[in-house]
């Protein structure tokens, strides 16, 4: 059963995934003009992000220009917008239900079974959100860049290499899986079964002479009774007519 120590821990983690997915989807820098090959020119640098592309000169200065339509966008982009901004959704709602469902959270606390649910349910979710969106993006992204690099038919001018924006992902992609399996771990624990006081043991100090005690008295009283009842006979009897 996991702890509050291993859940504040888990839930820290993948909120540093979370903020690291929304800093990979706002970088330009998914991937990168490559140096490698001869001819060509390094007076200038060229990045492309999900949302804009940048040209970096040698003097210092970048120029960004958002693009300009959706459709003309190539398909790897697209699939990739769609899958970062599902992945943040879906972390943003899981940090809102692992709060609720934490130990150290007031919220639920009358009842563990069900705070320990709440909490798996958020960590299912930081776990989809990286494994179905984030490295899906990311990885399909930087496998399109790794194909059109070997390719022979692609210009050497036309070559990228991987981004910056990238290996942020895949790191923020690994803190949100690893907390999301720590918030996870409450999966194992057992829920809370009704007490039962122990039965009292026969040899137990003090519990034979109080028996006795109650033993002798009910007797005492189940006897002055039957006396009364038996008198009270014997009266109506000799009361009665001859």
């Amino acid at each position: 059963m996991a702890n509050a120590g291993l859940q504040l821990l888990g839930y820290t983690l993948a909120s540093l995934g979370f903020l690291g997915l929304i800093a990979s989807t706002a970088m330009a820098e998914w991937k990168m003009s490559s140096y490698a090959g001869d001819n060509i020119i390094t007076a200038q640098a060229m990045y492309e992000g999900l949302w804009r592309s940048c040209v970096y000169q040698s003097t210092g200065q970048m120029q960004c220009k958002v693009y300009d339509s959706l459709l003309q966008l190539p398909g790897e982009v697209q699939a990739a917008r769609g899958f970062m901004i599902t992945s943040i959704f879906l972390c943003c709602v899981g940090l809102l239900v692992a709060a609720v469902g934490m130990k150290c959270t007031t919220c639920l606390s009358d009842n563990k079974e069900q705070k320990n649910k709440v909490a798996l349910a958020g960590g299912v979710l930081f776990i989809i959100a990286d494994m179905v969106c984030a490295l899906v993006a990311t990885s399909w992204y930087g496998e399109n860049i790794r194909k059109k690099f070997f390719d022979p038919f692609t210009p050497t001018n036309a070559r990228y290499e991987f981004g910056k924006a990238l290996y942020v992902g895949w790191g923020a992609s690994a803190l949100t899986l690893i907390g999301g399996s720590m918030l996870c771990c409450n999966c194992g624990s057992k829920p809370a079964g009704k007490s039962y006081p122990p039965p009292r043991a026969a040899g137990r100090p003090g519990t034979d002479h109080v028996l006795a005690v109650d033993d002798e008295d009910f007797l005492l009283g189940f006897c002055l009774a039957a006396s009364r009842l038996s008198r009270q006979s014997r009266s109506l009897q000799l009361s009665g007519p001859p």
